[in-house]
């Protein structure tokens, strides 16, 4: 298969695979099921394929529209798209075996509409990952809120309703009135919007505007969830938690720093974004949103809401080691995004898991549930450690590198706030794993592991996070070809 037809299939499988699944629908439970798991491991396959062609120099443009002359809906396969979409690709895989488990396992009503809104959202996913340009980027992106609004509002109950209201509200207003002026502004100055190595911007254009224009970028991708445009993501956790994984590890808030990656590499450059000195206030609101969500997180005895803040704060990780513009800090917040991605959704997972088996919600009600549900508080003590920092998990890697790139470039600021959150880190994630395996229980006792989906995936996720520290090779290869 040419690499024209396996870059129109990583859209185009998903799309399929959805229609299908609505034709299997609620009377063909199994055949539905089947299809998605089906679909998400021929989607993986197609990124495999095109991973082994991202070392050749050339690659091909594909154009699948051009709704405005010279500016194109096109797709081209590039290092940092493959490795965003290797990560999802994958994890569409496991996600889908965890929801057969907990969709089955709460009896969730829409169970079709679900499965049918995931591929959608997997499929827009893929359009982000292989964008050839701003424009393109910015059209899957509005697709990616778009589909995943019904599955926030999956419950149907007042508080869902409201929650998908605001998650409209934040991530359809920074875009719209941020994002897309921003795009436009571009055209009207460069003329393309094409992802090119050094950016598009000449020395002629004035710092103030460079500032100006980075400013409307980094705030339009609400996704990045970086406040004060942060509300959406802890509101949406009333979803259930195969779409919280969704929001949170697997399409769209990674979308969002990704976004923020890209644009930076490939549409500004890092050297004129360091010569002129416009992304130095992304290193502080960075900062910030790290620190104040992870006090936040510390104050929440919701583990779904402590979660959610935590990813708040994890994500600024990959925006601030962007905003420090050195080659090791961009190779951190790329190997931040997969780090991240394994870690959480194994979180996410076990928070599911918890909730299946005991309909427990609280840290306070989980004295002794470790004993009770081992493989689940297991594999979330590993997902927690890697948040945290701690070798042998993914996370350690990430924030090794950042504070190489920071060191590098003699930046203090950065060196403290990643030391001082790695403490708030540890400070929220550890009593969690010290009273479930350390603390008797008060309460009921009665109930073991979730249904065996649900705890394969995330011993699966758990498992991916140690190997990316044990076997790094081929991401670090992946990432040293971003052309910086």
């Amino acid at each position: 298969m040419t690499e024209e037809l396996l870059l129109l299939s990583v859209i185009a499988l998903p799309v399929a695979g959805s229609l299908f699944i609505a034709l299997a629908g609620e009377r063909h439970r199994n055949l539905r099921e089947a299809i998605t798991l089906l679909t998400a491991t021929l989607l993986f396959i197609v990124v495999l394929l095109l991973y082994q062609t991202v070392g050749s120099n050339t690659h091909p443009v594909i154009e699948i529209i051009e709704p405005i002359s010279g500016l194109a809906v096109a797709l081209t396969v590039e290092p940092l798209g493959i490795l965003f979409a290797l990560v999802c690709s994958f994890l569409w895989i496991i996600t889908s075996i965890y929801s057969i488990g907990y969709m089955r396992g709460n009896n969730e009503q829409n169970q079709t509409r679900f499965y049918v809104c995931f591929a959608l959202a997997i499929a827009s996913t893929m359009g982000v990952a292989f964008s050839a340009n701003m424009f393109s980027l910015f059209v899957f992106y509005e697709m990616i809120t778009l589909i995943t609004y019904p599955l926030v509002t999956h419950s149907g109950t007042e508080e869902a309703k409201s929650a998908g209201r605001m998650y409209l509200g934040y991530l359809l207003g920074t875009s719209i009135c941020l994002l897309l002026l921003a795009i436009i502004w571009t055209w009207s100055i460069t003329g393309t919007l094409d992802f090119v190595q050094g950016g598009v911007f000449d020395n002629e254009v004035p710092d103030s505007l460079l500032l100006i224009l980075y400013v409307l970028y980094v705030f339009g991708v609400g996704k990045a969830a970086m406040m004060p445009f942060h509300r959406w993501l802890p509101a949406a956790m009333v979803a259930p938690v195969p779409v919280s994984a969704l929001l949170h590890a697997v399409a769209v808030v990674k979308a969002g720093v990704f976004t923020i990656l890209k644009l930076t590499v490939y549409l500004f450059g890092i050297d004129e974004l360091a010569n002129a000195g416009v992304a130095d206030w992304l290193l502080y609101v960075a900062g910030a949103t790290i620190l104040i969500a992870s006090i936040i997180a510390l104050r929440q005895d919701n583990l779904k809401a402590r979660l959610a803040y935590s990813t708040v704060s994890q994500l600024s990780y990959v925006m601030m080691a962007t905003a420090i513009l050195a080659p090791l800090s961009i190779f951190a917040a790329a190997l931040h995004i997969a780090a991240h991605a394994f870690g959480k959704i194994t979180l996410f997972f076990a928070a599911g898991s918890i909730y299946t088996a005991s309909h427990k919600t609280e840290v306070s009600q989980l004295d002794g549930i470790g004993w009770r549900m081992p493989w689940t508080m297991t594999a979330f003590a590993i997902g927690s450690l890697s948040m945290i920092g701690v070798p042998p998990t993914a996370g350690f890697l990430s924030k090794w590198f950042m504070l190489q790139g920071a060191f590098t470039v003699e930046n203090w600021i950065a060196i403290g706030i990643i030391v001082i959150s790695t403490l708030l880190n540890a400070a929220y994630f550890l009593p969690i794993i010290y009273v479930a395996f350390f603390r008797e229980s008060d309460h009921d006792g009665n109930h073991g592991e979730a249904p065996v989906a649900i705890v394969l995936a995330l011993t699966i996720t758990a498992l991916g996070t140690i190997m990316l520290f044990i076997m790094p090779e081929q991401l670090f290869s992946l990432i040293q070809l971003v052309k910086i």
